[in-house]
């Protein structure tokens, strides 16, 4: 079930209905002021709309506050061990704190933590990690490593009730994919809290987003998550990237065009891999949000490029231009990717009107044949 409550994170609000938001966590060691913030400049201009920053030491902690004046996004101070390095976080202004209450010190210094938080209407995230569970419930976690998250996020959620705050959110990440998907689905069942997904330590960008793609976009399509964070061992803004197009794959967000291409076949007849590749690599200077279809032949290039916004369909020597369902003309096909985007342009330009959508408007061999008549320009 979809999160009832919400958390505010540096004007950006989380749960209770709000868009799925993105976020990721720099790599820089944050006492290292121009390195981080261009990271962050980085991760904003990818898309991240929240960013993570480790604070293992003083020195960090330090230089949060010019990060938090010069960011362009939300700041959230991921703090282990250390209350007083929380405390300071809060001092410093950033936008929330992540905090393990398992491992910061005690209930003593939760309480500490929290006080601080609530003077600035601060939120906070907690949870649970495959990777680190407490002792007492390593027992359970042999039996059913799901069950033993979803505790331990339980046992830091009555501690926050119990100090009277509720201003957070939750995460019960593992690296193994099924436990992940198994544990947020109890945990949404059992709290109001907005959650945090995550798939932890999901490897580098050819497995961890498959991963990642399998896990949020499992909970996403069931109406479980409120923001998310594709962990890559890779440049962050990969995982932005990767995340962008989890939620848009599902309709959940829009930012940028969506490429769709036929996987390519012995009917190709054009090379649609390299016409897919010459396009994607087009559309990624488009920030508008449009669907475009790049197929090889005639079986499904008429059906995909009538749902898309643009389509080409490949031939031999010739191949067909679409827009809206309809086939606008037929052209060589060493132009055929120039006239698309020449097509393109011209629409933005003049607005983006989109007519009213027709899917699968006609049988596929008839548009083809109906574009087979067209004479060649």
């Amino acid at each position: 079930m979809a999160s009832k409550s919400s958390v505010t994170v540096g004007g950006v609000r989380i749960g209770g209905g709000a868009p799925v938001v993105v976020q990721s966590m720099t790599l820089t060691k944050t006492h290292d002021v121009p390195a981080t913030t261009a990271q962050i400049a980085a991760l904003a201009s990818a898309g991240c709309e929240i960013v993570r920053v480790a604070v293992p030491k003083l020195e960090d902690a330090e230089a949060l506050a010019k990060i938090v004046r010069l960011s362009p996004v939300p700041i959230i101070a991921d703090i282990h061990f250390n209350a007083s390095l929380a405390l300071r976080a809060i001092e410093a202004g950033v936008a929330a704190v992540r905090i393990n209450p398992g491992n910061i010190g005690g209930p003593d210094k939760v309480a500490e933590v929290v006080a601080a938080a609530k003077k600035v209407n601060m939120p906070m995230r907690i949870g649970a990690n495959g990777g680190s569970l407490p002792k007492h419930l390593e027992e359970l976690a042999q039996e059913d490593q799901a069950a033993a998250l979803v505790e331990a996020a339980l046992e830091e959620v009555r501690l926050l009730e119990q100090l009277d705050y509720r201003n957070f959110k939750i995460s019960v990440k593992s690296s193994h994919v099924p436990t992940m998907i198994r544990a947020y689905r109890i945990l949404a069942s059992k709290v109001p809290y907005p959650l945090h997904l995550g798939v932890t330590e999901a490897g580098p960008p050819s497995t961890g987003a498959i991963k990642s793609a399998i896990g949020l976009g499992s909970l996403l399509a069931d109406g479980i998550g409120d923001t998310i964070r594709v962990s890559l061992t890779a440049d962050p803004v990969e995982e932005v990237k990767v995340a962008w197009e989890i939620l848009k794959s599902l309709g959940l967000r829009e930012r940028g065009p969506i490429l769709i291409a036929c996987p390519s076949c012995g009917r190709d007849n054009v090379g649609v891999q390299t016409l897919a590749e010459e396009v994607e690599v087009r559309l990624r200077e488009y920030p508008e949000h449009f669907e475009v279809a790049v197929l090889g032949c005639a079986v499904n290039g008429p059906g995909e490029s009538g749902d898309a916004d643009f389509g080409i369909a490949g031939g031999r020597e010739t191949g067909f231009i679409y827009a809206h369902g309809k086939v606008l003309r037929k052209v060589e096909s060493d132009v055929l990717v120039a006239e698309l985007f020449n097509e393109i342009d011209a629409w933005i330009a003049a607005g983006m009107q989109r007519p009213e959508r027709r899917k699968h408007a006609k049988p596929a061999a008839l548009a083809m044949a109906e574009a087979s008549a067209i004479p060649l320009e």
